[in-house]
């Protein structure tokens, strides 16, 4: 009950703000160009109380799942009114009325949105990382897994490695090293280690950046330790590599082949080396060693993966290193370049059907996710997932489908093409239409979010 008290109150909280600012980006431009506001809603269903200030009613209505602006004539059957044609002349005269308007700039109202929440989005990372930036406090930095081939294995970093020196930093922080490779392709950097109680210097060759990709330790084949405990699984996926292999939620994943790993992405990386080859995970389940676990690994969003979600613990070790406003800028600018580019990476996917759309995350999912976040400890995890459903929130809304705000900005392109609008009879149908379309689609994604709960998950703890 805790767990879904804690993730209904962070979802309200979270979508509410993320729908109020998209729909304030539409309500400020649509009053910039004299567009008859009817009302500026937060929360849906009846109204509680509210204030009518000019044309516009600003209220709190029943329901806090976000909000919405209400346009003279925005949508067609507030047009029509529902076969009332004098409405209809009515409102096509009225200069306040939003398809009295240019379409250019019907379009600029439309993407307001979207833009909104792109803004919020960099605005929110650029508060984290200059006032906040939470970075691993571990007092040793330590090399927890070395790509094969990389740049990191011809200089012989090997896992286990406690870098003394990075450049001409001593005894440096996970988040310097970083900084120090993002700052140096295709520079030698001297680097000094603890191997055995020995000292040994090396020197490491950084390769060039990729154009258009971010560059930083992964390309140089360095994955360090940030975590003290092993990887937690938090959900397995029916049907993966790992639930055919009897792996379950609430196991321990202590080795992998014999290599320790406490966070992912050195696992991924490490699995891609393989390409397919069987791994040997030995896991820790309510207390007891069980006996080895092989899995068959397979490709699943384009990447060799055993298909399990893993817990984040909530443990980590953290301290406070603000950055500069110019970093934070550029911080903050990759880190919405990132997330969009993923966004759109895995539309993508899931349109060649390459990731099965079950995959998708809805509002249960999201709800979870809220939860989780919110009762992690630090501020990263929630900034983060604040972050990144608000650029999900922008980036869907641009999608080319009516209803969404892409929809309105694609018929507009339409029209401008045709040199006329197209007739309201067409557009009621359309809307009806993708209405029915998009509130299947909600049911699909809430189902397969339902599925995925624990308790329907049909496996043991």
């Amino acid at each position: 009950m805790h767990e879904f008290l804690v993730s209904a109150v962070a979802f309200i909280v979270l979508i509410g703000v993320m729908v109020v600012v998209h729909e304030f980006g539409h309500f400020a431009v649509a009053k910039y160009f004299k567009v008859r506001v009817e009302s500026f809603s937060v929360g849906f269903g009846p109204r509680l109380f509210g204030i009518k200030y000019g044309d516009t009613d600003y209220k709190v209505c029943l329901l806090p799942l976000g909000g919405f602006v209400k346009m003279t004539g925005e949508t067609p059957d507030v047009i029509t009114g529902e076969g009332d044609t004098a409405l209809a002349g009515n409102v096509a005269e009225d200069p306040g009325a939003f398809t009295s308007h240019p379409r250019w700039q019907r379009m600029l109202i439309g993407v307001a949105g979207p833009i909104s929440n792109f803004m919020l989005a960099f605005v929110l990372m650029l508060f984290y990382f200059s006032f906040l930036n939470e970075v691993p406090a571990l007092k040793t930095t330590v090399v927890e897994w070395v790509t094969n081939g990389s740049a990191a294995a011809r200089a012989d970093l090997r896992p286990g490695d406690t870098i003394l020196r990075f450049g001409n930093l001593d005894n440096p922080s996970m988040v310097q090293i970083e900084n120090t490779v993002k700052r140096s392709p295709n520079q030698t950097v001297p680097v000094i280690v603890e191997r055995g109680g020995n000292s040994l210097s090396l020197a490491l060759n950084l390769p060039g950046k990729t154009s258009g990709k971010r560059f930083g330790l992964s390309d140089a084949g360095i994955f360090l330790q940030y975590m003290l405990s092993p990887i937690d699984v938090d959900q397995v996926i029916p049907n993966s590599p790992a639930a055919q292999a009897g792996l379950r939620s609430g196991d321990h994943i202590l080795s992998v082949d014999g290599h320790t790993f406490h966070s992912t992405d050195p696992l991924l990386a490490y699995l891609k080396t393989g390409q397919g080859k069987p791994v040997t995970l030995n896991v820790n389940r309510n207390g007891q060693d069980l006996s080895p676990i092989v899995v068959h690994p397979s490709i699943q969003d384009s990447e060799w993966r055993l298909g399990f979600n893993y817990a984040p613990p909530d443990d980590i070790p953290t301290r406070r290193e603000p950055l500069t406003f110019a970093e934070s800028v550029v911080e903050s600018k990759d880190f919405c370049v990132d997330n969009s580019t993923l966004i759109v990476q895995v539309l993508g996917r899931i349109l060649t059907r390459k990731v099965a759309a079950s995959q998708l995350a809805g509002p249960v999912g999201i709800a979870r996710m809220a939860g989780q976040a919110a009762e992690m400890n630090g501020w990263s995890p929630k900034f983060g997932l604040a972050s990144a459903i608000s650029l999900n929130l922008g980036i869907l809304n641009l999608l080319p489908f009516p209803i969404l705000d892409g929809g309105l900005i694609f018929l507009l392109l339409i029209e401008s093409a045709l040199r006329h609008d197209i007739s309201i009879m067409l557009k009621e149908r359309i809307f009806q239409a993708a209405f029915v379309v998009l509130m299947a689609f909600f049911a699909f994604v809430i189902f397969n979010d339902v599925t995925r709960l624990p308790i329907f998950m049909h496996l043991k703890p």
